[in-house]
């Protein structure tokens, strides 16, 4: 979450209080920011996300929300990070949300704003992202391989490039946070073994961090 460098107030926000602001019924209704906080100026609230094809958005609006998909319609959305972030930099009463490496890259012309899920007030960081704090606004991205392209010597040669760590780097450059390298070498030995099902969905999804769920399914 973001806003513009001279928006001297708002420094954290609950998940309660994105939801106000994002909610469907929130559309035409939810406009000042002395509407979220009483002792936040009376100014207008005007927000920035990604359009409703980003899997960015579709995370927000399940997470905040309670439904994919379900947001209100009257912000101003772009598939196209950037163009968020200019908006947000030159729009004083401005808040919007996109990918973490987009605010590092452009720091200068933004300010970060922390997130209370429930445990206190949290900026994303990698440390923070990696270790579960910075919740529930972060989340793994999954590669799923059937077991028939699994027996697949070129299948198998391709996802060990994949998950590697040595691809960490890469990971970085395009944007994404890296996982700690145990956690790569979990996820290569469960991929090398075959092991199928989902240890981190479904109907009794597991608690706790990527690597203590991994460890604890080793």
């Amino acid at each position: 979450m973001a806003v513009n460098p001279e928006n001297d107030f708002a420094e954290c926000l609950t998940i309660d209080e994105l939801r106000i602001m994002w909610e469907p019924e929130a559309e035409g209704k939810i406009d000042s920011w002395d509407q979220i906080r009483p002792e936040w100026p009376d100014a207008k609230l005007r927000l920035y996300g990604p359009g409703v094809d980003s899997g960015t958005f579709d995370y927000f609006t399940e997470t905040v929300n309670g439904e994919a998909q379900a947001s209100r319609g009257d912000f101003t959305s772009s598939e196209r990070d950037n163009v968020l972030v200019r908006g947000i930099a030159g729009d004083r009463s401005s808040l919007g949300y996109f990918g973490y490496s987009f605010f590092v890259e452009n720091e200068d012309i933004l300010k970060m704003v922390a997130i209370d899920g429930g445990n206190g007030c949290v900026f994303p960081s990698d440390e923070t992202i990696n270790n579960g704090t910075y919740a529930p606004l972060s989340r793994p991205l999954f590669i799923y391989v059937s077991m028939e392209a699994w027996e697949q010597q070129q299948v198998k040669d391709f996802v060990s490039f994949y998950v590697s760590y040595d691809r960490a780097a890469l990971l970085r450059d395009l944007g994404f946070v890296p996982f700690p390298q145990v956690v790569h070498e979990l996820v290569l030995d469960r991929f090398e073994r075959g092991l199928t099902g989902s240890i981190f969905g479904g109907e009794s999804p597991q608690k706790g961090t990527v690597e203590e769920i991994l460890s604890a399914n080793q």
